[in-house]
């Protein structure tokens, strides 16, 4: 089996711009599309998730079951893990009364118990191995625990602690850059990525309430409805750019 052939095998994208784009408007809408669904659509907190639950547990089957990474079906898993994770904070939050300090203790240790027995089982990290069923599942559990710890840390930093929106997005922003800055000085890749990967959803957060609240709040009074059709509309043509460049990737290789 040659480069080529193996790298197709990998079911995760290659780490481009455009995947960075993609993955903070992917959190972003996870975000503001709960918002619409749960209060602007009326379905509520509970019938929204459990309706994105079912829609998450389809489009995870699709992923676990194609034999090679198909754009359409990763963007749309990780848009709905996006707003399953912060319907899972939001319901703590709000219909159990949990407190944002303590579901950021409990999704950060979660996320950390998943590195730790992810790494003493296949001994890497890296998202450029996800060649097995094994280690996939346990990419997608990282995945949902980073958008969970995001969305409770982004409400932390800008409502329990005060900061604001605004703030909040750029103090997030601020250290996704400083990670960058990290790694081209020599912090290892894995942990750059995942470093970052976390950092991304925090960010969208505070970006998707900062464009969606109203000015009264401290946002920009777009709402929820306006900005999840505009992200998806983006996300939905790079999306179909990487599709096709895929297809015809895989043409030339035939």
């Amino acid at each position: 089996m040659n480069a080529t052939t193996a790298r197709w095998l990998n079911k995760v994208p290659e780490v481009t711009l455009s995947f960075w784009v993609i993955k903070v408007m992917s959190t972003t809408v996870g975000e503001t599309g709960a918002d619409f669904l749960a209060v602007d659509a009326g379905f509520g907190a509970g019938w929204t998730s459990i309706g994105m639950a079912l829609l998450l547990a389809a489009a995870l089957l699709c992923q676990l079951r194609s034999k090679a990474y198909t754009p359409w079906i990763y963007w749309l898993t990780v848009v709905l893990v996006s707003i399953v994770g912060t319907q899972i904070t939001d319901i703590l939050t709000d219909q159990l009364d949990v407190s944002l300090y303590t579901s950021t203790a409990l999704f950060s240790a979660l996320l950390a118990i998943n590195f730790l027995v992810w790494y003493r089982v296949e001994r890497n990290l890296s998202i450029r191995q996800i060649v097995t069923p094994r280690r996939e599942w346990f990419y997608w559990t990282t995945v949902l625990c980073s958008f969970a710890l995001g969305t409770a840390a982004g409400d932390l930093a800008t409502e329990a602690l005060g900061l604001g929106f605004t703030l909040g997005a750029v103090i997030f922003g601020g250290l996704i850059a400083a990670t960058l800055v990290a790694w081209r000085l020599g912090l290892n890749t894995v942990l750059a990525f995942w470093i970052a990967y976390i950092l991304t959803r925090p960010f969208g957060a505070s970006l998707g309430d900062l464009l969606t609240q109203a000015k009264t709040y401290g946002g920009l009074g777009m709402g929820a409805t306006w900005t999840s059709a505009l992200f998806l509309c983006v996300i939905v043509l790079l999306v179909a750019v990487a599709q096709i460049s895929v297809g015809n990737r895989k043409t030339l290789t035939q």
